[in-house]
């Protein structure tokens, strides 16, 4: 199933709303852009939309409801604060960037307005949260909940061991063919974000787990699809949301609390910054344009790296 289903997330909206998303998707498209982007830029318009008809204390409201083109700064501001209330600062933020080209599109492309009305909204501040990295006994206390031989079993050592040895973001190891695993080579390709692919290599130990699922694999009923992972019932596959239901799953079992793909993509940077890697081989593993990520990145174990350092280094204990 398409993760962009515009008939869905249009549903409530007037029909000029509709019209103007339907026509900025096929601008976004023509572009190049993801399926990701496009969905998020669209869900912000969407929801801004939703907003001004069921949510807005704004009186005149009723207009920029019926017609994008009649909102205005301050009805960007009273949705900006409702979604800081109602969920966090960081999606706030990621509502406002998805504006910012709704409205720059209609204001340039399609000249429907003279100016966009998210020129003087000021960006919604975040607090910075560190993300815990998931040590090496806590990985070991998931894998245990994994042992036997029946397809579900092999088939989640795989997954996890895959997060866990290459640190690859949730989609990009949910997303995988069969083409892209090459086990005579022991790598393989993911496709990450902005449509760019990238290499990498995998040890012995996530070597086998993947070959003992592949021999599970040939015998289901759904052997046939391209998708590399499957689900467990059915002719179909394991969707990146079933393996985030997954993983937290597995987690709990485990005794351990919040367990997400996004952990061990922390776990990877940190232990790799701990053994003295560089940043830039850093980036090209885990897909990073911006060298603000390997900072941001493995930061919730940065002072036991330091502390690390020093002992290492042994300043004023040379006399």
């Amino acid at each position: 199933m398409p993760l962009l289903d515009l008939t869905k997330i249009t549903t409530g909206l007037s029909k000029t709303w509709t019209g103007y998303l339907r026509d900025w998707d096929r601008t976004l498209r023509s572009a190049g852009h993801p399926e990701t982007t496009r969905y998020n830029y669209l869900l912000a318009a969407a929801q801004l939309g939703r907003y001004l008809d069921e949510h807005s204390p704004d009186p005149d409201a009723d207009a920029a409801a019926d017609d994008p083109c009649e909102v205005t700064k301050a009805h960007i501001e009273h949705f900006q604060a409702w979604m800081i209330e109602t969920r966090s600062g960081a999606t706030a933020l990621n509502k406002h960037k998805g504006l910012q080209q709704f409205f720059k599109w209609l204001a340039e492309d399609e000249e429907d307005i003279d100016r966009s009305p998210m020129e003087r909204v000021k960006q919604p501040k975040t607090r910075k949260k560190l993300i815990p990295v998931i040590r090496d006994d806590d990985t070991k206390k998931v894998l245990d909940t994994c042992k036997g031989k029946d397809f579900v079993a092999l088939r989640d050592e795989a997954l996890i061991r895959l997060y866990y040895n290459t640190g690859a973001r949730l989609s990009e190891v949910g997303n995988l063919t069969l083409a892209d695993l090459d086990m005579d080579t022991e790598s393989v390709r993911y496709h990450g974000k902005g449509d760019k692919d990238r290499r990498v290599r995998f040890g012995p130990k996530t070597a086998r787990a993947l070959s003992r699922y592949l021999r599970a694999r040939t015998k289901h009923k759904a052997a046939d699809l391209s998708n590399l992972w499957l689900a467990e019932r059915g002719h179909r596959p394991l969707a990146p949301n079933g393996i985030k239901i997954m993983l937290k799953r597995r987690g709990l079992s485990a005794g351990l609390s919040g367990v997400h793909a996004h952990r061990w993509r922390h776990n990877f940077a940190h232990e790799w910054k701990r053994a003295g890697g560089d940043t830039g081989d850093l980036m090209l593993l885990l897909g990073w344009a911006s060298e603000d990520m390997p900072r941001h990145y493995g930061a919730s174990a940065a002072a036991e790296r330091a502390q690390e350092t020093q002992l290492r280094m042994g300043i004023g204990e040379q006399v």
